[in-house]
């Protein structure tokens, strides 16, 4: 991957050009020693750590250990986590490492998610930026002031560069490692002043990812690779239809496979307990079990989405509303209507669900891909039937998420609790393992959704009027989250539709939420997911409809939001959208967004074949998420989430027949392939605003930007997803 700065051309910013391979509530709790008068660490052991806070600890060795209070799943979060405490603390890159915190929500809470630890929204950096500032920044203080004061000389006569304190005047340096001691016996400052952006030498530069080295050798820890003395792996038989639940099973011929130990029932179906996975395997394989479907979910797909329909006719909740849409359509010059229907979708991490549970009496210890400690913290215990004090985790890294490992309901933890709890909790360590087949059929999936979306354009093709009404799943009714609920509106639902950026006088948004049996949960992007392309690939149809291309006439809804309009001109610039046509059965469509305060535009270039069939060749992105802590990062990011978008608007879908799930495995429920990930081109827009999220924002654009090209290549739109794909086997 390269990157370059691009020289800054009139009426225009600079932007950052990076390319290359493919990758994937306010509160502020930085923790630190209370009060001047307290000191940084107890120093009784001569050669301990200098730990001047919960996120920093220097060995005499010189090695720097950052503390991530953030799940490392593939988004490159301990890299960025490492760069801004390094940054702040001039540290040696080449010698620093990163841990996981433990679970600890009084020193470790996600600012954005008020008093809880945990990762999601793509809020890893927005809400660690001052907090790990201030922690690198304070460290680097008391080493400064310990060579000072070892020097006898004013602080402001010496410098930092790598992790060695120089003064010029007297020739002297210390490496941080031997002002350890020193600099553990001071107190920690309330205050620092912190580093103006032109003096960074980390933050903005392509420092290597911290967590690759251990990828490419093989010593990462996922769960997958816990074994342990006496470890037992388990598999659970979960229920075919959604709210089904057991009503006896026979277990005498899972009990003679060799290898088996235990089959034991638990609230979540009937779990085998064996030596070996493929013993676990067979053994549930062999079970049988009668299930009672009184509660179940037995409807299907299709009969769902009819509802949906229906529901779409009848009134809504508010969502926003300015003007009044209905009128101002209803007496418009021109008028124009679509639908588009969204399916349940799996989020399919390449690492299956599993976690490692060891039980007793008075403890549990956990080791598994943790994302969200303090809930999943809070629900072992109430398994177990322990005080969330009694219960540990520790937080490997972890195949992948989505969004599936943060859920409510902690289940693929409460299942490994549940089982080790019916085993004996007698302190055997038992992995609880998912099948692929089990992720699939597990439910917690993106809702299906239902848009319907009607726009008015006057005598001079200017548009007046937008109604956009959404019927779905909610994925915060039930849980904890049901708070955010307003007035009958779950705001995961709605966002990047009511969030509308475009200038329109006359605006309704409008939800109706549905009940299914089928469980759901935000999954990349979340409701964004949906919207984003319900609004970008109708405001293209309106577009068409006044006359103008996709990009000119967004630019001028834009005129207000001069940030989202920048973006929009860099992807259009750099794909060439003025430039000569392209060639039959090619076409260019555009899409903008802006998700977890970051924004993002896309221009897709396609090929559609004279059987329908659909080739991405080329996605120009550009990105505006604040300061770019880590552009290979950003960009890693941006390329993966194209290539996740692309995957499920290509072929994602969860169907459900009688109530049950028809897909199995990869053959079934398709993603992307290799060699079908196309070129992708990401541009990020340097800035000295406070960092906001990638790890999501990249897939919400790219789905309506294909099917914007798909219309300029062929003249069909797309309103069912996935996209039709005649001809792929």
């Amino acid at each position: 991957m390269t990157t370059e700065i691009l020289p800054p051309q009139p009426a225009r910013r600079a932007f950052l050009k990076s390319a290359g391979a493919v990758g994937a509530l306010t509160l502020t709790v930085g923790f630190q020693w209370a009060g001047t008068t307290r000191r940084a660490a107890a120093m009784t052991t001569p050669g301990a750590p200098f730990a001047p806070n919960a996120f920093v600890r220097i060995g005499a060795d010189n090695s720097v250990t950052i503390i991530a209070k953030h799940v490392e799943m593939g988004q490159g979060a301990y890299t960025g986590i490492a760069t801004v405490l390094a940054e702040e603390l001039d540290a040696d890159w080449a010698l620093v490492r990163v841990e996981s915190a433990p679970a600890d929500a009084k020193r470790y809470a996600n600012s954005a998610f008020g008093a809880l630890q945990g990762t999601g929204g793509s809020s890893a950096m927005a809400n660690s930026w001052t907090q790990l500032r201030e922690a690198g920044g304070k460290a680097r203080m008391m080493l400064l002031t310990a060579a000072a004061n070892g020097w006898k000389v004013p602080v402001t006569e010496l410098t930092v560069e790598k992790g060695v304190i120089r003064h010029a005047g007297s020739n002297r340096q210390a490496t941080f490692g031997s002002l350890v001691g020193s600099a553990s016996a001071l107190p920690v400052p309330e205050k620092v002043v912190l580093k103006d952006p032109k003096d960074f030498k980390l933050i903005g530069r392509q420092a290597p990812r911290v967590d690759v080295p251990s990828k490419v050798d093989g010593t990462a820890q996922f769960t997958l690779d816990v074994v342990m003395p006496g470890m037992l792996i388990a598999l659970l038989k979960r229920p075919p239809q959604f709210g089904a639940t057991v009503k006896s099973f026979e277990p005498t011929a899972a009990n003679a496979v060799p290898g088996v130990v235990k089959v034991v029932q638990v609230p979540g179906g009937v779990a085998v307990i064996a030596r070996s996975f493929w013993a676990a395997k067979l053994g549930r394989d062999a079970l049988t079990i009668d299930w009672d479907d009184t509660h179940a979910e037995k409807r299907s797909s299709a009969a769902l989405m009819n509802e949906y329909r229906a529901l779409a006719e009848q009134p809504a909740h508010s969502a926003r509303k300015e003007g009044d849409a209905i009128p101002a359509i209803r007496d418009a010059a021109h008028k124009l209507s679509a639908s588009y229907e969204f399916p349940f979708l799996a989020h399919a991490p390449m690492e299956p669900l599993d976690a490692v549970v060891k039980l007793t009496a008075t403890s549990c210890e956990i080791w598994a891909g943790d994302q969200f400690q303090t809930i999943d913290q809070a629900n072992a215990a109430k398994t177990a039937g322990l005080d969330p004090q009694q219960v540990s985790i520790n937080t490997l890294y972890a195949g992948g998420s989505f969004g599936r490992r943060a859920n409510p309901g902690s289940d693929y933890i409460v299942e490994a609790v549940s089982i080790a709890k019916a085993f004996g909790a007698d302190g055997t360590p038992i992995k609880l393992q998912w099948t692929r087949e089990d992720d699939l059929h597990g439910g917690l999936y993106r809702p299906m959704y239902f848009h319907k979306l009607e726009a008015g354009l006057n005598e001079k093709k200017e548009l007046v009027g937008w109604r956009h009404v959404i019927v779905g799943q909610s994925i915060m009714a039930g849980s904890f989250f049901e708070v955010m609920i307003k007035d009958g509106v779950d705001p995961t639902s709605v966002e990047g539709a009511a969030s509308i950026a475009y200038s329109i006088p006359n605006i309704s948004v409008e939800l109706s939420t549905t009940k299914t049996g089928v469980p759901v949960l935000w999954w990349r992007v979340v409701g964004s997911s949906h919207t984003t392309f319900a609004v970008e690939a109708f405001i293209d149809e309106v577009a068409h409809a006044a006359g103008e291309d996709g990009f000119t006439f967004r630019r001028k809804l834009l005129e207000h939001q001069p940030r989202m309009k920048a973006v929009l001109e860099l992807a259009a610039d750099k794909a060439g959208w003025s430039s000569a046509p392209l060639p039959k059965g090619k076409g260019r469509g555009i899409a903008v967004a802006e998700a977890f305060k970051t924004l993002v535009a896309q221009v897709a270039e396609v090929t559609v074949d004279d059987q329908g069939r659909v080739t991405v060749d080329r996605v120009i992105c550009a990105v505006d998420c604040g300061t770019p802590i880590n552009p290979d990062v950003i960009a890693a990011q941006m390329e993966g989430g194209i290539g996740f978008g692309l995957g499920a608007v290509l072929y994602g879908e969860i169907t459900l027949k009688d109530g049950r799930v028809e897909q199995d495995n990869f053959n079934s429920y398709r993603v992307l392939r290799m060699n079908e990930m196309p070129k992708v081109e990401v541009y990020i827009v340097p800035s000295t605003e406070p960092p906001t999220g990638v790890g999501e924002p990249g897939v919400a654009p790219v789905g309506p930007a294909v099917a914007n090209a798909i219309f300029a290549a062929s003249g069909k739109r797309v309103h069912m997803l996935p996209f039709p794909k005649p001809g792929v086997a």
